[in-house]
């Protein structure tokens, strides 16, 4: 059979998982803790069966005519999921940190200054000296690579302090995050060896649609599974990250931020204020004799 009925297969097969998920994820409530993943959800379940129909409709023969109704819609929801993106990759991050307060706050600062520098950086290598038709996908493509790389970001944050922040790997934050990921890293992957002439019947196409499918279900399962429950988070007053988080919450308040030193430290220096009271008294009393 051609290639290109098993990548239609394949579409059609993500579709249902997409609506799957947003079942899912509406019926437990989930849009309530994740209001921009809904918006994501609902682009993707709207736009999907309109974008497949006209891409039909533009394969035959006789649609080639029809090459602007499927262009221009494609690539503005395309530019619309790369600006949704950003701010659910944010709202992920607002979720894990979500008992920091400190450190949620400073880390949204420096979130949102990363995502400036991404963006400045994947908008330079646009050339705009020729402005055409071919300027749209380039401009969507950098927007999305920046949001990328930001993606990729996440989950390495959360694969590095997963142990500080006593995350669950079941906790469904967790599992969009590194979903987000996989499919960024598949995403700058499959556009690094892509050429620019390369169809949908092109073999690494598989691959690509594949680690949908698989990160879609995964989600899906998540969704799926009962979510468990966040327990109240009791740090210790001497871990790392309760005092980073201390640190975190009193910047940029004025407050002056008091560094706890060690147990040893401070018993040390009690000692040594009883030694100086000790031999002031005898120099005193030696005087009055």
């Amino acid at each position: 059979m051609p290639l290109n009925f098993w990548i239609s297969v394949m579409s059609v097969a993500e579709f249902a998982l997409w609506a799957a998920l947003s079942f899912l994820f509406w019926k437990k409530g989930l849009q309530k803790r994740f209001p921009t993943l809904n918006v994501y959800l609902l682009l993707h379940v709207i736009s999907t069966p309109v974008l497949l129909g006209l891409l039909y409709i533009y394969s035959q023969p006789w649609g080639q005519r029809f090459f602007p109704f499927y262009f221009y819609p494609f690539w503005a929801v395309y530019i619309a999921s790369a600006i949704t993106l950003f701010f659910v990759t944010l709202e992920i991050f607002r979720s894990v940190l979500s008992a920091f307060h400190g450190l949620m706050r400073l880390g949204t600062v420096v979130f949102r200054w990363v995502a400036l520098v991404s963006a400045v950086a994947s908008f330079g290598s646009i050339s705009y000296s020729h402005p055409s038709m071919t300027l749209l996908p380039d401009f969507a493509l950098a927007l999305m690579r920046s949001v990328s790389i930001l993606e990729i970001c996440l989950l390495a944050f959360l694969c590095l302090c997963i142990n500080a922040l006593q995350l669950s790997f079941r906790d469904i934050a967790f599992g969009f995050g590194l979903g987000f990921g996989l499919m960024s890293a598949n995403d700058l992957i499959f556009s690094a060896i892509s050429s620019s002439h390369s169809t949908l019947n092109a073999p690494f196409q598989f691959a690509y649609e594949g680690i949908i499918l698989v990160t879609v279900g995964a989600w899906v399962a998540y969704c799926a599974l009962p979510e468990q429950v966040r327990e109240p988070l009791v740090m210790p007053a001497n871990s790392t990250i309760y005092r980073w988080n201390e640190i975190a919450a009193a910047l940029g308040h004025g407050t002056k931020v008091a560094v706890r030193q060690p147990a040893n430290g401070f018993f040390l220096t009690d000692v040594e204020r009883v030694v100086e009271k000790v031999l002031t008294r005898n120099l005193q009393g030696n005087e009055s004799k």
